[in-house]
């Protein structure tokens, strides 16, 4: 049985993490001066030579922030100092913490999207969480026509005008969330995986390069971050408990 709570919290006390629970932390980017000058002070030199090659100034101080936090929530669970914290990287590029750094008891992942960013935490199981800011986009029926499945091609141009954008984000963040668990990122053929779309439908992953025997090992879930905003998770497993705290 899956236990959803999606009311954003501030969080308890105490943290703690079960090995049934899922946690997911919400947060604004645009910090102040002085929280993103105490929040560089966390990251590693290489973090700190990643943010200087952002154009816009903007875009360093949101890196900073996500990376930062990042650091400060992990070390929070493991008990640890955030600066000391190790990450290493899958072959396609998802981060993970280095065994010396608790690898082997938290799995995490992150997104953003516009002016959010997400942070989702658990123990012991493969996990991944997109968030979209839902905005216009021109060519977005296009990009349905190329990356969705058949099927849910067939879903979305039955739908009506008005509905279409929303279900657009609703597929696109699905695949992104197990995309981004299973660590394949966007070398996997989108059109070969096959999510919900619908406001009508339950959330679900319907199949995976036509196979629907595999799909069982995973659970998705959709929550709503913040107005205009649409965030999906995908988890390895069954059974787990998701809690959503308001990072302040």
């Amino acid at each position: 049985m899956i236990t959803v709570d999606c009311l954003w919290r501030s969080p308890p006390t105490n943290w703690s993490l079960l090995s049934e629970d899922v946690h997911v932390w919400c947060t604004f980017l645009n910090q102040s001066t002085s929280r993103v000058q105490t929040l560089s002070q966390l990251l590693s030199q290489d973090e700190r030579t990643r943010s200087e090659r952002f154009y816009l100034e903007r875009d360093r101080k949101r890196f900073i922030v996500g990376r930062g936090l990042l650091r400060t929530i992990l070390g929070s669970y493991l008990g640890t100092n955030a600066s000391q914290l190790q990450f290493c990287y899958g072959q396609h590029g998802k981060p993970t913490l280095a065994e010396t750094s608790g690898g082997s008891i938290l799995s995490f992942n992150l997104s953003h999207s516009h002016e959010l960013v997400l942070y989702a935490i658990t123990r012991k199981r493969e996990i991944g969480v997109d968030i979209e800011y839902i905005r216009p986009i021109s060519d977005f029926e296009q990009i349905a026509d190329r990356c969705f499945s058949e099927r849910e091609k067939n879903v979305f141009h039955q739908l009506p005008k008005d509905q279409k954008l929303g279900a657009f984000f609703n597929c696109w963040t699905r695949k992104e969330a197990y995309l981004k668990a299973t660590g394949y990122g966007l070398l996997f053929p989108m059109d070969r995986l096959d999510v919900s779309l619908s406001p009508s439908e339950p959330v679900q992953l319907y199949s995976i390069k036509g196979d629907r025997s595999t799909v069982t090992r995973w659970s998705l879930q959709e929550f709503t971050p913040a107005y205009g905003y649409v965030g999906a998770l995908a988890i390895e497993g069954h059974g787990w408990k998701l809690k959503c705290w308001q990072w302040e």
